[in-house]
């Protein structure tokens, strides 16, 4: 096959986004811009794939990170596309095949799309393929003016003409290029338009007038080719991505009681059967297994629910997992670092932050438990805390199996609870308690009879 090579177009600075971050890495669902093009591109197997960056190129960089096959380039100042796509040069001169080229915020655009777009290249043996789309308000974008029926040029819309406007097929700014006459008629290309820019749909027109030829292919659904240029259509894209993920789900068996105030990540997966009620977030890598029931307000990121698990309302889970069988909440808060074993139960008010509670362990009210290792079967009352933290490192505490904290009770670690040990509600524990012991930190109680009225009396005086 062909050598295929993605240039990916990220150099913007996306000015009417309004924003100090680059336009690329704003987020569709939970994922980049430049990350669901680079997916979609993925899927090409190209040999080479060059983004050209500009604007906060090295915050854009960063994100990317340092992949095989993977370039960047920097295109600094920014004239125009045709400039944008001619500083690939560098990793593409000595490279043979086909160069597809992508935008950094079109991130609806499908493998299939670009599938066609390869193969109708290849076929037709042409220099340029152009994606198009025919749109019924084709305003801003440029149009494609065609002679016989062929592609003769591209216009942008600042330099079209009144019958050029009427046109309703436009350029998506997508295209295939044959490698070898590519750089050398980008140096052809000129700025004599309205932006003083090298635009690239010019390059249609040169290879016309050299013969080469030029085709199109069009997408059915214009949607897929939709750029991203404000905060608006950041969130219109990102409504219709996560419509098409909720029916996704719903064709496989999961339950959206309010598909419209649902927010799911595209890459979240759930299981058959499970109940997600409305205004629940679930976002980034996040799991959830078969026959759950997510209750109203949660939001869970980056985590493993399992089979059978129920969510109470206004529950927080982030980086953390859940075991077969537990229930949560309500207004629970899972940190990160949080591991629940089968059946446990973590109830209202309750955070955990890097802890582990064993099987069928229950702290059901009002508790605070970090950096902790609590064993199975164990009973942690209302009113719980670990003091992990001496103001400058932390400490951890262990609670061994089928051990019983009583309500309100202090536990400073670093400190460990044996198996079936009892701490005394109230307590605060400083020292380790044995296993089957019972642990009691608290002052003796005292009443001293006749104590208030003596007060009163006092009072009065």
């Amino acid at each position: 096959m062909n050598p295929i090579h993605i240039v990916i177009l990220a150099a913007g600075k996306g000015t009417r986004m309004r924003s100090a971050i680059p336009k690329v890495l704003h987020r569709v669902s939970g994922v980049a811009l430049i990350d669901r093009v680079l997916q979609t591109a993925s899927r090409l197997q190209p040999e080479t794939t060059t983004v050209v960056v500009g604007h906060e190129a090295d915050t854009v960089r960063r994100h990317l990170g340092e992949k095989p096959q993977l370039y960047t380039v920097i295109q600094e100042p920014q004239l125009g596309t045709g400039h944008a796509l001619l500083q690939a040069e560098s990793v593409l001169r000595d490279k043979t095949g086909t160069v597809v080229l992508l935008s950094g915020d079109v991130p609806l655009l499908t493998p299939a799309t670009l599938e066609a777009l390869v193969e109708t290249h290849g076929k037709a043996g042409a220099a340029a393929t152009v994606v198009t789309a025919t749109v019924p308000r084709p305003f801003g974008y440029g149009r494609v003016v065609r002679s016989s029926g062929q592609i003769a040029r591209i216009v942008e819309e600042r330099d079209a003409s009144p019958a050029d406007r009427e046109i309703r097929e436009i350029n998506s700014g997508i295209y295939a290029f044959d490698l070898a006459p590519l750089f050398d008629a980008l140096r052809g290309i000129g700025a004599a338009n309205a932006q003083g820019e090298y635009y690239l749909p010019d390059l249609v027109s040169i290879y016309r007038r050299h013969g080469r030829a030029v085709t199109t292919w069009s997408v059915a659904n214009a949607d897929e080719i939709r750029g991203i240029n404000s905060r608006s259509e950041l969130a219109e894209v990102s409504a219709m991505v996560r419509q098409r993920k909720n029916e996704e789900l719903m064709a496989a068996g999961v339950t959206l009681v309010d598909p419209a105030t649902t927010y799911i990540d595209s890459d979240v997966e759930v299981g058959a059967d499970t109940v997600i009620h409305p205004c629940v977030h679930l976002e980034g890598s996040t799991r959830v297994g078969t026959a759950c029931e997510i209750h109203s307000g949660t939001r869970i990121v980056n985590s493993t629910v399992g089979d059978r698990v129920t969510l109470l309302n206004h529950s927080v889970v982030v980086d953390s997992t859940i075991g077969t069988g537990c229930s949560v909440g309500p207004f629970a808060h899972l940190r990160p670092g949080s591991v629940l074993g089968g059946d446990a139960r973590v109830g209202n008010f309750v955070e955990l932050k890097n802890t582990s509670l064993g099987a069928g362990a229950k702290a059901n009210h009002l508790a605070y438990l970090g950096d902790a290792t609590i064993g199975e079967q164990s009973n942690i009352g209302a009113g719980t805390i670990t003091c992990n933290y001496d103001g400058m490192r932390k400490h951890p505490t262990v609670i061994g199996k089928g051990a019983f904290v009583g309500s309100n009770s202090t536990l400073v670690a670093p400190v460990t609870i044996g198996d079936h040990a009892y701490v005394a509600a109230g307590s605060a524990v400083t020292e380790d308690v044995p296993p089957d012991a019972l642990g009691i930190g608290r002052a003796r109680q005292e009443n001293k009879p006749g104590w208030v009225s003596r007060r009163n009396v006092r009072s009065e005086k």
